[in-house]
């Protein structure tokens, strides 16, 4: 919030260039009185408000393949590995990228929550909260050393409430593995923080610490030394010749810092991004965009339908780069006055951070989460400004405090309105379906959660809308497959299966979907050698590993099987479900049954929907709510042989062999000939005489 009477007025602020500025030794104190620290707690707490319907919003987009699907973060003793091989990052080669603090968290957080999104939302938001404190001692700090003021405390504390409850930013706090921004931001934000904080300490080095975390978190913090040198040259008044030599360290630790995370990159990587003059002509118009959601975030979306500039006819790419010029104008001027630095600073922020993500290629043009470093800069500038405008105007406290709280407040209900668009997979792309309709894979993931929900011609239909706007993208020709075989049009669904492997010949999933679907229409031996070829193609992707065990389960190559547990246990030593399976061979306990129905009634489709769903949460270790899918497919349709196992295999899992061994018998008592449930029955059998052999002695 913002009070009137900030600073000197314009004809009382000495113009001179030989104007003395604060020296290092004559740092301000940053005394912060009673009102303006319950005032931060209070912006921390509206903050949290905002926040409190975003805990338990699903994992979305690329947290499939980091987190979800990434065995490697399923096991804390990896965390060393994570500095040393970024294969470790994802379960997707070409998404391999060195962020190994982000590995690292993410770990940790599966250990503290099983797996599940809320623990990851809470360790995200603390650490966002954490950002938004150094933020406000950082603005304060930058402003004191411009012009020391009470009212300095109040803007600073304007700016990072403006930051923390703007809507776009909720596109970075939602997306789990999008906290390498926050990460890279903050690591930034402490860095200088701790510069101009504790002056005399930076001989040693120490605020060089928080960079070296940001750059091991996302490359975007890359460009903390030349915010450094833009702060000593506006703020501190430093020569730009004096000011480059202090900032020479950080260059220094920039340098070296890039130079190992690109040599840590695997050659795998790669940004998406196909004609890099094409991304780099869009970036004016994407940066306008960025600048005017900043104003008005109305159009926020988790996956744009931008399409990039060819020429600067087209659309409003001469728009963009009036823009551009503008916004160099705007700076340049404010430069020139010594009074409006802070805007100018603050601008420069918007600008350089904006670099990275702005010259180097990408996959999509543009994307909303890329906001959230470069609103930093933005959120000083314009309170600044407003701070400016109320002593112009000379508003009174309440006017200004009245005005101040109806703008957090509306900003405060849009992060409610997108943490609601993020809660699941279904209303995220249901809203980039609207706001991106030309963005062919936001139809297919929102086709995506219609098949789920058993409406295979709803998805069918938005599959082949995407199928026009993409029309040689291998992930939706498996989805056709899939959808097209749960609507018993087998021979489509083959001929989608196999256009995905030749699109994408060197990616397990798509030859992993066609071997469950071979394995589903009886062609076991056919599925084995597509899963083996998986598994050959990339040795993390253990979806390929179960279901190959499953096979040899399914054909009694105890042998095989064996092997190919002891295999995956020699990856992966924490795996759970490999262990189970090495254990006693033929005898091991079966993952879970899937649903195979060919051509399903609306009632059975939507009970194979939820047995499909107890597969992922027994694959997340999620036992009790695996057994709840189960049993309400059970109370849709209750003759399900599959559903009794599944339940069965959560209680083995859980060691509750009484009840395992019950859910079992009963798949057996619907299906006799259930090698599956036999294999899981002999397991909960044998474990329980163990116990009542040790029980006896």
């Amino acid at each position: 919030m913002l009070k009137s009477g900030f600073g000197k007025s314009p004809n009382e602020i000495p113009q001179s260039p030989s104007l003395r500025m604060p020296s290092i030794d004559d740092s301000p104190k940053h005394n912060f009185t009673p009102g303006v620290t319950r005032a931060f707690l209070a912006v921390l707490f509206l903050v949290l408000l905002a926040y409190a319907n975003h805990f338990n919003n699903s994992f979305h987009f690329d947290d499939s393949h980091t987190i979800s699907s990434n065995p490697w973060i399923r096991d804390i003793a990896n965390i060393p590995r994570f500095f040393t091989d970024a294969d470790t990052f994802s379960s997707l080669p070409a998404n391999r990228t060195y962020r190994p603090l982000v590995s690292t968290t993410l770990a940790i957080d599966y250990r503290l929550g099983n797996g599940t999104p809320p623990w990851f939302h809470i360790s995200t938001f603390f650490w966002f909260l954490v950002q938004l404190t150094v933020m406000f001692l950082l603005f304060r700090m930058l402003l004191d050393r411009w012009q020391p003021g009470p009212r300095n405390a109040w803007v600073a504390l304007f700016a990072s409430a403006l930051y923390g409850l703007h809507p776009a930013i909720a596109e970075t706090v939602n997306y789990i593995i999008q906290r390498g921004d926050l990460y890279s931001t903050l690591g930034v934000v402490a860095s200088l923080a701790l510069y101009f904080g504790l002056p005399r300490w930076r001989g040693l080095g120490i605020y060089l610490i928080p960079f070296a975390a940001a750059m091991l978190s996302k490359p975007p913090a890359l460009v903390m030394p030349v915010l450094l040198f833009t702060a000593l040259v506006l703020l501190e008044g430093q020569d730009w010749k004096v000011a480059l030599k202090n900032c020479l360290p950080s260059v220094v630790a920039m340098a070296a810092l890039g130079w190992f995370t690109a040599h840590m990159t695997p050659a795998s990587y790669s940004g998406g991004g196909t004609s890099a003059f094409i991304y780099r002509m869009t970036q004016p118009v994407v940066l306008l965009h960025y600048a005017s959601t900043f104003f008005l975030p109305t159009g926020l979306t988790a996956d744009t339908d931008r399409a990039g500039v060819t020429s600067l006819l087209q659309g409003d790419a001469l728009l963009g780069l009036l823009f551009i010029g503008a916004l160099l104008a705007a700076i340049c001027a404010c430069t020139k006055r010594r009074q409006l630095r802070p805007i100018a600073f603050g601008l420069c922020w918007f600008l350089i951070t904006s670099l990275p993500t702005s010259l180097f290629p990408l996959a999509e043009v543009e994307n909303d989460h890329r906001m959230f470093f470069p609103f930093v800069g933005l959120a000083l500038s314009v309170s600044y400004a407003a701070a400016l405008a109320v002593e112009r105007w000379k508003l009174s406290r309440q006017t200004t405090v009245v005005c101040s709280a109806i703008v957090l407040l509306a900003f405060a209900w849009g992060v409610r309105e997108r943490n609601k668009v993020w809660l699941t997979e279904e209303s995220l792309w249901a809203d980039v379906s609207v706001k991106s309709p030309r963005n062919g894979r936001g139809l297919m993931n929102y086709g995506l959660t219609q098949m789920a929900r058993g409406n295979y011609a709803v998805a069918l239909n938005l599959f082949e809308r995407a199928l026009v706007l993409t029309p040689n993208y291998y992930v939706l020709e498996i989805n056709l497959g899939v959808d097209t075989a749960a609507m018993g049009r087998a021979a489509e669904a083959e001929r989608h299966f196999l256009r995905a492997i030749a699109l994408a010949p060197a990616d397990a999933s798509a030859e992993f979907f066609y071997a469950r679907w071979l394995r589903d229409t009886g062609r076991t031996a056919e599925a084995m050698a597509h899963l083996k070829s998986a598994v050959i193609e990339n040795a993390d992707y253990v979806d390929a590993r179960y279901l190959l065990m499953q096979c040899y389960a399914d054909i009694g190559d105890t042998a095989s099987l064996r092997t190919e547990a002891a295999d995956t246990l020699a990856r992966f030593p924490s795996d759970k479900t490999a262990a189970m399976w090495l254990q006693r061979g033929q005898s091991t306990p079966v993952v879970l049954a899937k649903a195979t129905t060919p051509v399903p009634s609306a009632a059975q489709a939507t009970a194979d929907t939820l047995i499909n769903e107890s597969l992922r949460h027994f694959q997340l270790k999620q036992y009790p709510e695996c057994i709840s899918s189960a049993r309400s497919a059970i109370a849709l349709q209750a003759n399900l042989p599959t559903a009794w196992n599944n339940i069965g295999a959560c209680y083995n899992a859980m060691a509750d062999w009484d009840n395992g061994i019950k859910a079992e018998q009963q798949a057996l008592r619907l299906q006799p000939d259930f090698q599956l449930a036999r294999n899981n029955l002999a397991w909960a059998l044998d474990e329980k005489a163990k116990l009542a052999a040790k029980g006896s002695k």
